[in-house]
C-alpha cells in the first residue's frame, strides 16, 4: 500500500515515532508541511500525481484545513486524523460544530478523533469514524530515578477559552493545596519535570476525553489524579484504584490526596501499575499500529456529493 502522509512543522506532540512505525511497514511517502503549505493544499500538491497513492493521510491543524473541503472532498482515501474534534461540542469553543460542518462536505473520508465519546457522537451524526486514543513517545518520556520534590503538579496550557474550566478548578487547587502550575519546553525539560512531579493533577473538565499529557504523567511513573469522563476510562481500558484516581469535585480529590499521603505504599503500587499499563498500551507504537488497522480497511466509495448534501455544503460553507 502506497500512503501519502501530510504533517505539519513542529508538531507537538512529535510523532516521528508514528511515522518510522507506518514506513516499516507501507510504502510512506510523508511530507511535513509549514502553515503557508498547510492552508492552500491544492498549490502545494499541484505537482503530485495523487493517483498513486491508495491513501492520503491529513494530519494537520483544523484551522489550516477547514476551508478547503472543495479540494479535499476530491482525493480518494482520505483519511483525516484529529485530536481536537472534542471542540465540535464544546460550548466555549469557538470551533464548536465547526467540525461536523467539514466532515458532511468530505463523504467519502475517514475520520480517526482521540475520544470514544466524540466518536460515537460523530457516528450518529453519520460519519464514518474511529476512536483511537492519544498516546506518548516512549522515546522521549519515561521513567526516570530522581527525587519527587514536587508533590502536587499541573504541567500545561490554561489560557485558552476552551480550557476556561481547567483553569477554574486549578487556580483553586493553587490557592488552597498548594498545587504547582508549571510550563517547560517541550522534550527533555518536559520529561525531567514531570519525573520530579508525585501526584499529577489532570482537570480536563468537561472535554470529554483523555489529553496526552494524562498517559505521559504515568510513563514517567507520576499517580495520576483524573478529572472523571464518564465511558472514556473504559474505552480506554483504565481501571480506577489500579492504574489512576478518578474524581468529579473537589471534595473527592482531596479525600484521594489524604488517603495517599497516609498510604504511600498504596499510591505507590497506582504509579507503577499505571506505567505499566501506558507502556503496554499507550505509546506512539500502539497508536500506530491502530492507525495502520484503519489505514487497511476497505473505503467509502468515491463519488460526488448527493444534492442534498451539497446543498447544505452551500449554505454552510463552514
Amino acid at each position: 500500500m502506497k500512503v501519502l502522509a501530510l504533517s505539519s512543522v513542529g508538531r507537538e506532540p512529535d510523532f516521528s515515532c508514528v511515522y518510522e512505525y507506518l514506513g516499516e511497514r507501507v510504502d510512506l511517502d510523508l511530507r511535513i508541511l509549514n502553515k503557508s503549505a498547510q492552508r492552500d493544499l491544492s498549490c502545494t500538491l499541484r505537482a503530485v500525481d495523487l493517483s498513486l497513492y491508495d491513501r492520503i493521510l491529513v494530519d494537520l491543524h483544523f484551522k489550516n484545513i477547514y476551508r478547503q473541503t472543495r479540494f479535499l472532498s476530491r482525493l480518494v482515501g482520505l483519511l483525516i486524523y484529529e485530536e481536537d474534534a472534542c471542540q465540535n461540542y464544546l460550548e466555549a469553543s469557538r470551533w464548536r460544530s465547526r467540525f461536523s460542518s467539514f466532515y458532511r462536505k468530505l463523504p467519502n473520508a475517514r475520520i480517526v478523533v482521540t475520544g470514544a465519546t466524540v466518536a460515537e457522537r460523530l457516528r450518529e451524526e453519520g460519519f464514518k469514524t474511529h476512536f483511537i486514543p492519544k498516546g506518548y513517545d516512549p522515546q522521549m518520556i519515561f521513567l526516570e530515578e530522581v527525587e519527587r520534590d514536587i508533590e502536587l503538579g499541573f504541567i500545561g496550557r490554561t489560557a485558552s477559552t476552551a480550557y476556561r474550566n481547567r483553569k477554574r478548578l486549578l487556580d483553586q487547587l493553587v490557592a488552597e493545596d498548594s498545587l504547582q502550575l508549571l510550563r517547560t519546553p517541550p522534550g527533555k525539560p518536559y520529561r525531567e519535570m514531570l519525573n520530579r512531579i508525585r501526584y499529577f493533577i489532570s482537570a480536563d473538565v468537561g472535554l470529554g476525553e483523555y489529553m496526552a499529557k494524562n498517559f505521559e504523567a504515568m510513563a514517567c511513573g507520576c499517580v495520576l489524579l483524573a478529572w472523571r469522563q464518564g465511558s472514556e476510562e473504559a474505552a480506554i481500558g483504565l481501571q480506577e484504584g489500579v492504574h489512576l484516581l478518578l474524581y468529579s469535585d473537589l471534595d473527592e480529590l482531596r479525600r484521594h490526596f489524604a488517603e495517599l499521603r497516609g498510604d504511600p505504599v498504596r499510591a505507590e503500587a497506582i504509579a507503577e501499575q499505571g506505567r505499566r499499563f501506558v507502556e503496554a498500551h499507550m505509546s506512539h507504537v500502539r497508536l500506530a499500529e491502530r492507525l495502520l488497522e484503519v489505514l487497511l480497511l476497505p473505503w467509502p466509495e468515491a463519488g460526488r456529493l448527493s444534492i442534498w448534501r451539497a446543498l447544505r455544503a452551500r449554505l454552510n460553507p463552514f
